[in-house]
């Protein structure tokens, strides 16, 4: 008997896809398609358990669906530009195109050592001008759609680095990398007009619900965030300014008592010039911005504020109400202020009690009345408006329309619909990433650049200035051009684009990855979009799915794509845990996958992964469990090695098992019950974990027969039957651990793969044992098992029981209350 060899299996069978090219594909309309995708990883130099799982889960998928008969796409590639290979580049000191290309370089190896089934043809990096002349491509194109403009806006400036930071790299008010203070700065930059498919995005969820996470469609919608309401103006007491809000519950506004603004709302530092809070507003804004944005708005989070030293004019009641600033309040949501509503809205009722603020009751239940001073907390549900003048008694919508109509008529205020959405910015003053194609001409002002001069090209034979500072605002061979328009001198733009963008479509980019004259091929598009599958971490549940979606849109309007979204389904899986923690370096709980496949096999690793937890569950890591896995195989390798030598000689499978010993015919009923659970569990359920364990029960099942199979002198049919255990047990298998499934197909004299062979199909007929087994209990206690025919009558089973010498001595002398029958399961006898 041979051992289990795996680290000769398994070079033996990557050597073999990667030299045959399995796993390549082209178009075929003589068969269904299948695009199956894992999220593109970021080239850091080394995967971890996170991207095994990942990568694993659409594997096993792909594979079974080629066996399926599919015509399977599954590619791989690289989102490669971005502020993480810069940082390390720089920490490493290193060029970010020589550290990304390397890191590629070893991360494919680690991918080809797990056996993933990927078109490497397709393989595609973010970084190279082949891919990144189309992000530019569809810069401009959304240009001409007039979904690109360019505006100046409020960023976090560090002088040292000369970049802008995001709110995530500002620690304390200082620079993460240099520690230097972080100032404002308002400058030009670049935006997508997200927000014009705010409405046809947020109609999108609905249409994907069944098929995407309900939870992720949640976060979407939740972000895009629709609201009906009013927007209303404020006049500020004794002075010019007055101060917009947006509400969706006009029917309180006689009940607002202040206002709140964001600490960056430009009007919180003007009002409170010549007050005497001017020093306290100045002191709290500067905390502010050393706070994360989800710290200030966190549920339940402590409501922090100072009063501007202003008041504004109630449009309605005509009363001064104090002006404040607060934490919880955002610049980027609304107008950056809100009206305060305290006995309608938990937050502002919080805020009011800490520092003894007016509260005043506008809206009451239909059957009762509420007091402010005896209030506990808000009441926030529709109700008779009181204390509202004319308005009094209106509830719920015709309330609300009733007030918008009024504020109307007079010029203070209108009916508005409102987005929390905003419009993608996608500037970055950093080198790393994609030139944005325009060009800034005194004459011209903003002139794109002509196609035919794409792409633009990120020279990678520069230096990064001190502290990483992008080298291209100061590097005349980049930024020095003629005007595309005029030919007077001018200059390029050198801000680079957010690499979300290189992420939004690089799934319709994998259908036609060397096209040189299209962004990816009308045919190859149409053949294969959409994703019918979509692998990922539920942390791209916003951006980068959101963004995907919006540039399918805008495509679909350009006539370039044909199908409502990009992905048909989407699977969101869960994270792998060690010692209770999410791995990470930081907590010194990271498994190295190297080491597993070195020590145990890739087969090893990627049945783990799969056996330890369903796909959209967090797994936590075993090092046993990894172990018992690889025992498993090693028990696969052995019973194949047992009773492949006994299909020598089979002959045809009997259309029926009823001439088999009942040894044959039990095992023959275990391989297509084995067939059933796995299929279904694979294409219906998508529970890997069940699927394996059906296979596992059935290697037990050969252990077991094996013993019987000694004792008996086989025909030809009997080997044939054994013969099909072995070969769909080979078949079930190979999708989760393919490299030991192509060993053994091939000693089972198949010189084709497996992938080109047919999925098992099950034949019914076979499902059904002619003997179960039933348990026994008296007074709900397990006190024996019968074995007794298929479909036996309940009143013969009843008199089985109660006259079988197990159960006698516990019912003799008793009387017999009752017999319950759970049907093909068990009896209990009641006494």
């Amino acid at each position: 008997m041979q051992e289990y060899d795996f680290k000769a299996i398994e070079s033996r069978w990557q050597a073999h896809w990667d030299a045959q090219k399995t796993f390549s594909v082209s178009e075929d309309t003589d068969r269904p398609k299948y695009y199956l995708l894992e999220m593109f990883p970021y080239p850091s130099g080394r995967i971890h358990m996170g991207h095994v799982r990942n990568y694993t889960i659409g594997d096993a998928l792909a594979r079974f669906k080629r066996m399926q008969g599919f015509n399977v796409l599954h590619p791989i590639g690289w989102d490669a530009f971005g502020m993480p290979a810069e940082n390390a580049a720089i920490k490493n000191n290193s060029h970010p195109w020589t550290w990304t290309q390397a890191n590629i370089d070893s991360m494919r190896d680690q991918l080809k050592r797990l056996g993933l089934s990927y078109d490497w043809d397709r393989e595609t990096a973010t970084c190279t001008p082949e891919y990144y002349r189309w992000n530019q491509w569809c810069f401009l194109k959304f240009h001409e759609r007039g979904l690109v403009y360019r505006k100046k806006s409020v960023v976090n400036w560090c002088e040292p680095c000369q970049t802008v930071l995001a709110n995530e790299q500002v620690v304390d008010g200082n620079c993460w990398r240099c520690d230097n203070p972080v100032i404002d700065r308002e400058q030009d930059g670049w935006f997508f007009k997200i927000t014009d498919y705010a409405d046809r995005l947020l109609e999108g969820c609905k249409e994907l619900s069944g098929s995407w996470p309900e939870q992720v469609l949640t976060m979407q919608s939740n972000w895009i965030g629709k609201s009906y309401g009013a927007e209303v103006t404020f006049k500020v007491q004794e002075r010019e300014e007055s101060i917009a809000v947006l509400t969706t519950r006009p029917d309180t506004l006689y009940g607002a008592t202040f206002m709140v603004l964001a600490p960056e709302h430009p009007l919180t530092t003007t009002l409170s010039r010549g007050t005497e809070q001017e020093s306290a507003i100045d002191e709290f804004i500067a905390r502010m911005k050393r706070m994360e944005k989800r710290e200030r708005t966190a549920e339940g989070g402590e409501k922090d504020g100072v009063f501007t030293g202003a008041y504004a004019i109630n449009p309605l009641t005509g009363s001064a109400v104090p002006v404040w600033t607060a934490n919880f309040v955002l610049m980027d949501y609304g107008t950056g202020a809100i009206m305060s509503v305290p006995a309608h809205d938990q937050r502002d009722f919080e805020f009011a009690r800490k520092y003894e603020l007016p509260i005043r009751v506008v809206i009451t239940p239909q059957d009762g009345s509420l007091d402010a001073e005896a209030l506990e907390s808000a009441f926030v549900s529709d109700g008779a408006m009181v204390q509202s003048g004319e308005f009094d008694g209106l509830a719920g919508q015709e309330a609300r329309k009733a007030v918008c109509d009024h504020l109307d008529q007079r010029g203070i205020g209108k009916a508005t619909v409102n987005f929390r959405l905003r419009d993608w910015g996608v500037s970055r003053q950093r080198y790393w990433g994609t030139p944005v194609p325009m060009v800034l001409c005194d004459a011209c002002g903003v002139v794109p650049v002509p196609e035919e001069q794409l792409p633009v090209v990120l020279p990678t034979d520069v230096d990064l200035g001190d502290g990483g500072q992008s080298p291209l605002h100061t590097l005349e061979s980049f930024y020095k051009i003629d005007c595309p328009k005029c030919g007077k001198p001018a200059r390029r733009e050198t801000d680079t684009l957010d690499t979300f963008i290189c992420s939004s479509w690089y799934f319709d980019r994998y259908t036609s990855p060397h096209d040189e004259q299209h962004a990816f091929n009308p045919k190859a598009i149409d053949y294969w979009m959409p994703v019918d599958q979509y692998i990922g971490g539920i942390e791209h549940a916003i951006l980068h799915l959101l963004y995907s979606r919006f540039f399918h849109q805008i495509f679909r309007d350009m006539g370039l794509v044909h199908t409502p979204e990009p992905f048909d389904h989407l699977l969101t899986q869960g994270m792998v845990i060690k010692d209770g923690s999410k791995m990470s370096k930081s907590k010194g709980n990271v498994i190295d996958p190297d080491g597993i496949i070195e020590k145990f096999g890739a087969d090893t690793a990627r049945l783990f992964i799969l056996f330890a937890a369903p796909p959209v569950k967090d797994l936590e890591w075993s090092d046993q469990g990894v172990e018992g896995c690889y025992r498993f195989l090693k028990r696969v390798w052995r019973i194949f090695q047992d009773l492949a030598g006994s299909t020598d000689g089979a002959g045809t499978l009997p259309e029926a098992s009823a001439d088999l010993p009942p040894l044959l015919k039990d095992l023959r009923r275990m391989t297509h019950v084995t067939i059933q659970r796995v299929t279904h569990d694979t294409a219906v359920r998508m529970q890997f974990n069940t699927a394996i364990s059906a296979i596992m029960e059935l290697v037990n099942h050969l252990y077991n027969f094996r013993e019987g199979w000694g004792k008996i002198e086989p025909g030809p049919a009997d080997r044939a039957v054994v013969k099909e255990a072995l070969e769909n047990l080979v078949l079930l298998l190979a999708p989760f651990a393919p490299h030991i499934a192509e060993d053994m197909w091939s000693a089972l004299g198949y010189a084709e793969t497996t992938d080109r062979a047919d999925w098992p199909e099950c034949i019914e007929a076979l499902l059904q044992a002619d003997e179960i087994t039933i348990i026994v209990q008296v007074n709900g206690k397990v006190r024996q098992k019968l074995t007794v025919p298929q479909g036996i009558a309940e009143d013969d089973l009843k008199s089985l029981a109660q006259e079988d010498e197990k159960i006698l001595p516990w019912i003799e002398g008793k009387t017999v209350r009752k017999v319950i029958v759970v049907p093909g399961k068990l009896i209990n006898i009641v006494v």
